[in-house]
C-alpha cells in the first residue's frame, strides 16, 4: 500500500474512532492573546482560528478548554487532554508529545517596565537585584531561568503581572511581545508601561498531541494541511487582522550575550 494511502487511511480511522465513541479531540490552552483568547463569550485568536480551520478540513471535531498553563501541562500528563495549543517544543517532552513539523506561529519574549520606575537595559547583567514577573509553568531561556542576579516572581495571569508592575510591586514583566502589547491595550496601560528593546528569546509555537494510536499520522496530516493553508490568501488576511492589534512595535535588540537553546526555552 502506498505511503500516502496508509497515511490517509490511518487519519480516517482516527476520525472514525472519535466519531464512533461520540468523542472530540480534547485540546487545552491558556488565554494568550492575540494567539488564542476569549472575547464576548467566543474563542478567537490567530493560532486558534488557524487550528480550527485545519481541523475542519481534516474532519475532526475539537473540544476546547481554557486553563492556567501549569494546569494544561498537568492535564496532558494525566491523560485528561489530547493536546495543547501554542506549546513550545521541548526535547524533554518528546517521549510524551508529538509535534507537527509546521509551527503555528513564533513568539518573542521581551520585558516591560513601568515609566514611573524605568529599567531600560541591554544585558541581563544590568538587572541585578530586580524582581521580574513571570508566568507559572513557562520556561524561558536558560540564561534567564538560571540567573541568580535577579528574582523571578510568578503571577496567576498576565493581567496580574502587569497590574503588579503598574503598582510598583515588581520591576519588570517578561512575556511575548504581542501578548504584552495586547494586555496593555486591554488594561489601558499603554502610556504607563514601556517595552524594553532586547529580545530575551524567540520560539516557535505548535499544536502538540499526546502519543497514541494514529496520532503520529494525524500530526503529519495536520502539518501538511497547516502548511497548505498558510499559502492561501485567507491566512494572509487572518494574519493582517491580528497584526493590527499589535501594530506599534518597539525596535528589537537581540541580547548579544544570550545563547539560544530551543530545547530549554519551552513554554
Amino acid at each position: 500500500m502506498p505511503v500516502i494511502l496508509q497515511l490517509l487511511t490511518a487519519v480516517l480511522f482516527t476520525c472514525l474512532s472519535l466519531t464512533a465513541h461520540g468523542e472530540k479531540l480534547r485540546i487545552v490552552t491558556e488565554p494568550w492573546a492575540p494567539y488564542v483568547y476569549e472575547e464576548n463569550g467566543q474563542m478567537r485568536g490567530l493560532d486558534y482560528e488557524t487550528t480550527v480551520i485545519v481541523f475542519q478540513r481534516l474532519g475532526i471535531e475539537v473540544q476546547w478548554q481554557f486553563l492556567p498553563w501549569k494546569r494544561c501541562l498537568a492535564m496532558l500528563d494525566q491523560g485528561l487532554a489530547d493536546g495543547a495549543l501554542d506549546i513550545f517544543h521541548s526535547h524533554e517532552r518528546d517521549a510524551a508529545l508529538l509535534y507537527p513539523s509546521e509551527p503555528l506561529s513564533q513568539v518573542e519574549f521581551v520585558m516591560f517596565y513601568a515609566n514611573a520606575n524605568p529599567h531600560p537595559f541591554k544585558t541581563l547583567q544590568e538587572l541585578r537585584g530586580l524582581t521580574i514577573g513571570t508566568s507559572p509553568g513557562y520556561l524561558y531561556s536558560t540564561e534567564f531561568s538560571d540567573s541568580t542576579l535577579f528574582t523571578r516572581e510568578p503571577a496567576p495571569s498576565h493581567e496580574a503581572n502587569f497590574g503588579k508592575l503598574a503598582r510598583g510591586r515588581i520591576d519588570l514583566v517578561i512575556t511575548d511581545r504581542r501578548v504584552g502589547q495586547h494586555v496593555l491595550k486591554q488594561l489601558g496601560l499603554e502610556n504607563q508601561i514601556t517595552q524594553a528593546a532586547p529580545v530575551i528569546s524567540s520560539q516557535k509555537q505548535f499544536l502538540a498531541v499526546r502519543r497514541g494510536a494514529g496520532m503520529d499520522l494525524l500530526v503529519q496530516r495536520f502539518a501538511a494541511e497547516l502548511k497548505r493553508f498558510k499559502q492561501e490568501p485567507a491566512y494572509a488576511a487572518l494574519r493582517a487582522r491580528y497584526a493590527s492589534a499589535s501594530a506599534q512595535k518597539a525596535p528589537a535588540l537581540q541580547l548579544h550575550d544570550t545563547v539560544e537553546q530551543q530545547e530549554s526555552s519551552a513554554q
